[in-house]
């Protein structure tokens, strides 16, 4: 059976082209770079799973480098459909909500030293809340690997969208 339609025009992407479509899906250049090392995938799941071995081989800083290219819960990156789509929970919170999340957001930076990272699709503005609360108790360690089981959970929703969408038509090649 061939891959999924998405799937296959990313295999025929050559590696330059590949590689911008891996990082706008995690900003880590060692993820994007164990990607492209496997390709062409046979199908998804073999893509999903490279992704998984790709994210628990990630280091500290290049843990760093992922979480750089996600915007704050709240404020989506603006212009971007991606962005806006992923933190849907945020766009109708009470403005009280918000303000709360901000301040979050920013004693999360201050203990943490990164931005709060939660795979936000399909969460509501209160469970967000929570969770940035909730994890605000963490040590240092366990929310390194906390974020790097959100980052796994966000990558994984991208790749899916990868896999049955595929890159930006003008991206791929006949």
């Amino acid at each position: 059976m061939p891959p999924a339609p998405g799937l296959a025009r990313f295999n025929r992407l050559d590696d330059a082209a590949a590689r911008s479509v891996l990082r706008e899906i995690c900003a880590s250049t060692s993820w994007a770079a164990r990607l492209l090392a496997h390709r062409p995938y046979a199908g998804p799941e073999e893509l999903y799973a490279a992704g998984d071995a790709a994210v628990a081989a990630l280091t500290a800083d290049d843990l760093a480098e992922a979480m750089a290219g996600h915007p704050p819960i709240g404020r989506p990156k603006p212009g971007d459909p991606v962005s806006t789509r992923e933190q849907r929970g945020m766009a109708g919170a009470p403005e009280q909500l918000r303000a709360e999340m901000l301040e979050l957001n920013l004693a999360y930076q201050e203990k943490f030293g990164h931005v709060f990272l939660i795979c936000a699709t399909g969460r509501t503005a209160e469970e967000m809340r929570d969770a940035a609360r909730a994890r605000l108790g963490n040590t240092p360690e366990a929310e390194r690997e906390t974020v790097r089981t959100e980052l796994g959970r966000i990558n994984r929703i991208r790749l899916a969208r990868l896999a049955e969408a595929g890159p930006p038509e003008e991206d791929a090649h006949p």
